[in-house]
């Protein structure tokens, strides 16, 4: 294993112990800390704030505890102490101070969430006092984590897949789709990575409230009648309202319901303001309607050429896939009279109300040409951007 230059470990120090990283400018002040605690912890030093930074960034998970001091050159203690909670918000903080920064250390308390601050000098004994229990304090973290990330996560999928069973076409994408953001998810580093899992294997749950003969249709990227895009279109709203009593998915239902958000073609502010595993879940649902009807580089062709998606994440996908920017081809211009069976439409055909009439990603056919031909053009925007022909 490899740790920064900043970051020494300790001569001899057995694998299994706890890890803890002390903090200070001082190097004798460091020495003393690690001669007390190593019986009982893996002691790893930082010199300065900074470089204990470095150490938590190439090990954001490899600490139980991290204890600093206050006056530091270069970066405060409690400075740093935020940043470790960003970085390592598992590992248990401690400040050490001085009598003159109390007033300090305890703003730290609220701003960095420390589980305690311990005043200069501090007795040997009574460090090893506290680390003992910021080590059990650790524990409770640690094991209320594995209860969300696995027994939650476990029972999400049980229910899942339980109803699945009501409507299998309904759900006949979410394997697809937790695979591809979960993919994603990894890719762009996504912390609480287990939120976005449980979104994407539930995203489509409210589609068991879907006639069987619609949820065929939908999944098949068939035309739907109007009634049909209602019920479509409640799916999240019913989805919601089933898992809305389940205890500790406040993030998951947070990303659920923002993944929807449309941002303005272009309008990278938007964009940017959705959070991450948001973006991901929405480009990758879209990936799949798109890709139902398509090919894969016509598909990520039809998401690159709206532009509403994080570029990193479209260029991470298109990795994913095997699909190069070289592959993908443009969309362009044509009128209801110019389309031909075969293309593919890059946005939604809309009345000029702004009514939707037929969902961007589909493949024209002989019965789409029919239907929108029986519609009086007059009512319906044109030209729409369309893809291949």
């Amino acid at each position: 294993m490899t740790h920064p230059p900043a970051a020494s470990r300790p001569p001899g120090a057995r694998s299994g112990k706890p890890r803890i990283l002390c903090v200070d400018d001082e190097p004798h002040v460091l020495e003393a800390m690690r001669d007390r605690l190593r019986r009982s912890f893996d002691v790893q030093v930082a010199d300065g704030g900074i470089n204990g930074v470095k150490a938590l960034q190439a090990e954001p998970q490899g600490f139980a505890i991290v204890i600093s001091d206050m006056r530091m050159p270069g970066m405060a203690g409690d400075v740093f102490l935020r940043e470790a909670r960003t970085i390592a918000p598992q590992t248990v903080r401690m400040l050490l101070t001085g009598q003159a920064d109390v007033e300090a250390a305890i703003s730290a308390v609220n701003h960095a969430q420390l589980f305690r601050f311990l005043t200069k000098p501090c007795d040997g004994d009574e460090l090893l006092r506290a680390c003992a229990a910021a080590l059990s304090h650790h524990r409770l973290i640690t094991a209320e984590r594995v209860l969300l990330e696995q027994t939650l996560r476990g029972a999400v999928e049980v229910l899942a897949r339980t109803l699945a069973l009501a409507s299998p076409a309904a759900f006949g994408r979410t394997e697809r789709i937790k695979k591809l953001a979960c993919g994603l998810a990894d890719v762009a580093k996504l912390k609480n990575r287990w939120e976005l899992e449980v979104a994407a294997t539930l995203v489509y749950i409210g589609a068991v409230t879907l006639p069987p003969e619609t949820a065929e249709k939908w999944y098949a990227g068939n035309l739907l009648t109007g009634e049909e895009e209602a019920m479509v279109a409640r799916i999240p709203r019913a989805g919601r309202a089933l898992l809305a009593d389940i205890p500790r998915l406040e993030g998951v239902l947070e990303i659920l319901d923002v993944y929807r958000t449309n941002p303005e073609r272009g309008n990278a502010v938007s964009i940017g303001s959705i959070p991450e595993a948001a973006r991901i879940l929405r480009l990758v649902v879209d990936y799949d309607k798109l890709d139902s009807a398509n090919s894969a580089t016509t598909a990520v062709g039809l998401l690159r050429d709206r532009r509403i998606y994080d570029p990193f994440l479209v260029n991470a996908l298109a990795d994913m896939l095997g699909v190069s920017a070289e592959d993908t081809v443009a969309s362009h211009a044509a009128t209801l009279a110019q389309l031909e069976v075969g293309m593919t439409l890059a946005e939604d055909i809309r009345t000029t109300g702004g009514g939707l009439l037929v969902a961007r990603g589909q493949v024209v056919n002989e019965q789409l040409l029919e239907h929108l031909a029986n519609l009086d053009q007059r009512t319906i925007r044109q030209p729409v951007q369309v893809i291949g022909v």
